[in-house]
């Protein structure tokens, strides 16, 4: 028997978007919540909150819920870090905490907001921690907390089963997430020992997806490859034209040059993509007058027109 990695879009919202005792669970075991503030009862909500982050708009898996104490969660399953992904979540959470107010008019009566962040990476690269809880607090007394947000990232690719000596369901949830990859076939039993996981593990069974759903899984995946080349490729452009302009011209000016290189780099690669130029320049911050001249240097020069931008 053949699994599904559980990290895709359509796995990942057949097993937690669409079963919400298996959701409650997955967030009483991740989530820092205080004793007696368990999670009882859950409803899904819309989740388009936030424009999608150019480039990188299929890496992220969402999934929004209320509970019985009208709290809500914000859950994502990313698959590559960035600050735009950063900040999308803070803009997530602010505005969902905002939104209350469409139908409470009271302040007070305003409910915390919790985001879950799941990333298939590593961005806290000095830390060994994997689980990261960020709350609003008194720096001099981070006892004192300003209720409302809290926002937890975890690093999945840090996860180490070892290193946890408590917290068996927490560890067994992201077990399932971590050891289950396209195509495993071979599962530990201690992930069927829970009724909940094991009940999710029949959830990603290849078996159990149509062929339309296969694909719909296959291309998800095609375009997590393409949007990750796409993203890391600018960067490691961008770092190395800027470091080779900088010792050339001076730092300052190599930084500034190999940064605008690499923002028209990514600006012919967007449109190679077909995206709109609005987005573009959301994505590069440049005019559009300079969109529309890279656009002009691929209908002249086709693939030699990377070498061409100095006319831009």
């Amino acid at each position: 028997m053949k699994y599904l990695d559980p990290k895709n879009d359509l796995t990942f919202k057949k097993v937690f978007g669409q079963h919400p005792h298996l959701l409650k669970s997955f967030l009483n075991a991740l989530l820092p919540l205080a004793e007696g503030q368990v999670i009882e009862s859950l409803q899904y909500l819309p989740t388009e909150l936030v424009p999608e982050i150019p480039v990188l708009k299929n890496t992220i898996v969402d999934v929004r819920c209320t509970d019985n104490f009208g709290r809500q969660f914000i859950v994502e399953m990313q698959m590559l870090w960035t600050d735009s992904f950063r900040n999308r979540i803070l803009f997530n959470a602010s505005k969902a905490y905002i939104k209350q107010l469409e139908k409470t008019k009271e302040y007070k009566l305003l409910q915390p907001v919790y985001a879950l962040s799941l990333i298939n990476d590593t961005f806290e690269h000095q830390l060994p921690d994997f689980y990261h809880h960020y709350q609003i607090v008194n720096l001099l007394h981070p006892e004192r907390q300003l209720k409302g947000l809290e926002f937890v990232f975890i690093e999945l690719p840090k996860f180490k089963p070892q290193n946890i000596s408590d917290k068996k369901l927490q560890v067994l949830w992201l077990r399932y997430l971590t050891e289950i990859e396209d195509g495993t076939q071979n599962i530990s039993a201690e992930l069927f020992e829970n009724i909940e996981i094991k009940e999710a593990l029949e959830h990603i069974q290849e078996s159990s997806f149509s062929k339309d759903e296969l694909e719909q899984y296959d291309r998800y995946w095609d375009s997590v490859r393409t949007e990750k080349t796409l993203y890391l490729d600018a960067e490691i452009k961008g770092r190395a034209e800027g470091k080779a302009e900088g010792k050339a011209e001076g730092r300052a000016e190599g930084k500034a040059e190999g940064e605008l290189l690499n923002s028209y780099k990514v600006c012919m690669s967007a449109i190679r993509m077909n995206m709109k130029n609005e987005d573009i320049n959301k994505l590069t911050n440049l005019r559009f007058e300079k969109i529309n001249k890279i656009i002009q240097l691929l209908q002249k020069y086709g693939d030699d027109a990377e070498n061409h931008l100095s006319e831009v």
